[in-house]
């Protein structure tokens, strides 16, 4: 098995990313949308690469209290809400904790849609071709999130797209995406950031610096 090569950083695995995606490129039905806020400096390399225009989609992991770090589901745009019913029933997390912290991820969902989208609506995916991109999977959560919001608005085809993941969760979500792109898939797969050789936290600022550079591209 080959050794794999860590990323320099988000920018740098999204130029590799965008090696592995060429079928997509010069298309004018696809459009490539980040999950804030790692996948997004991720996105913006592919979305150069692709000559396709970049969004950001909102998606909010629903951590286990006390173990924020831990997904037991997600939420999306749209209302769309996934559970992760292995997370949930090993740790016997009741509904009553999964709607609260619900609620409160709800609350910077829409903070952040309104502060990175600064009034743009969302393109249109129907009938269209649709990337969308993560910094990596772990549990896969937020990316079936994003999946189920996305069908929702009738896109053609949903293609999931990380630079690196754990096998698992790349087969899980391949069930629920068109096409499924995990660049690198590690025998060995503790979390997404040990594959990085920088993995600091993306900033709200990068975020919308990047897609005002999109936009103007």
């Amino acid at each position: 098995m080959r050794p794999i090569d860590r990323f320099l950083d988000r920018r740098d695995a999204g130029r590799r990313l965008g090696q592995r995606l060429t079928l997509y490129a010069g298309r004018d039905d696809v459009v490539v949308l980040g999950l804030p806020r790692g996948g997004v400096p991720v996105a913006f390399e592919v979305a150069q690469a692709l000559d396709a225009p970049l969004e950001v989609f909102l998606v909010r992991k629903l951590g286990v209290p006390g173990h924020p770090e831990l997904a037991m589901g997600a939420i999306a745009s749209g209302g769309v809400r996934i559970v992760n019913a292995e997370v949930v029933d090993e740790l016997a997390i009741g509904p009553d904790v999964i709607d609260r912290v619900a609620a409160e991820e709800a609350t910077e969902l829409e903070r952040r849609e309104d502060l990175y989208r600064r009034g743009r609506p969302l393109p249109p995916l129907e009938h269209r071709t649709v990337i969308l991109v993560d910094d990596g999977l772990a549990t896969g959560a937020t990316m079936e999130a994003a999946i189920a919001a996305v069908r929702r608005l009738r896109a053609a085809r949903i293609v999931a797209a990380v630079p690196v993941g754990a096998r698992e969760s790349c087969g899980r979500v391949a069930a629920a995406a068109d096409d499924v792109v995990c660049a690198e898939t590690p025998a060995f797969f503790s979390a997404v950031g040990q594959w990085y050789e920088r993995f600091d936290q993306t900033t709200d600022d990068e975020v919308v610096d990047l897609l005002a550079a999109a936009n103007r591209g």
